[in-house]
């Protein structure tokens, strides 16, 4: 009788050293802020710093809620990204300028499928860096996203736009 409970037993830990480890696979030292929701919840309000690792003129900082106790985070999320150093012609040679952009960070929000993801996308028509904050959920995607622009007006970077931009 024992015998079953025991293999139940190593199961459920063997399931919850992996979702402990999954979990504590997005935790960073890059944490600026922590705000609680309130006294009787496990959730928070987590604000990341975060440097462009080609760009490091730019510095991000994204909002996110952790929730401790559930096996997937919301996916509300909120970024502010701005310029905190020089940024220059060189290292936008060195970024993909596609429509699509890179994807510069991820972050798992969940034990299956589900990530925060920042993308940095070069608009050449307005001299700028959009950065793009958003969750993905593998099965069924996700419509949460939060949007910063840094202009590259005043850089050694920005060059005179080819085109005019539109109003």
């Amino acid at each position: 009788m024992l015998k079953p409970f025991s293999k139940r037993f190593k199961t459920l830990s063997l399931f919850s050293l992996l979702a402990s480890s999954i979990a504590l696979s997005g935790c960073s030292d890059d944490e600026s802020g922590k705000i609680s929701l309130g006294l009787f919840t496990t959730k928070d309000i987590k604000i990341n710093t975060f440097i462009d690792p080609k760009v490091p003129g730019v510095t991000c900082h994204v909002s996110h809620i952790e929730a401790d106790l559930d096996f997937s985070d919301p996916s509300d999320m909120g970024i502010a990204c701005r310029q905190t150093g020089e940024i220059t012609a060189d290292m936008l040679a060195k970024i993909d300028t596609s429509k699509g952009g890179e994807v510069i960070f991820t972050q798992s929000k969940s034990i299956l499928f589900k990530s925060l993801k920042i993308r940095r996308i070069y608009d050449a028509d307005s001299q700028s860096l959009l950065y793009v904050s958003y969750s993905t959920k593998e099965i069924n995607g996700s419509y949460k996203h939060s949007l910063s622009t840094v202009p590259l007006w005043a850089t050694k970077a920005w060059q005179q736009p080819t085109t005019a931009v539109t109003q």
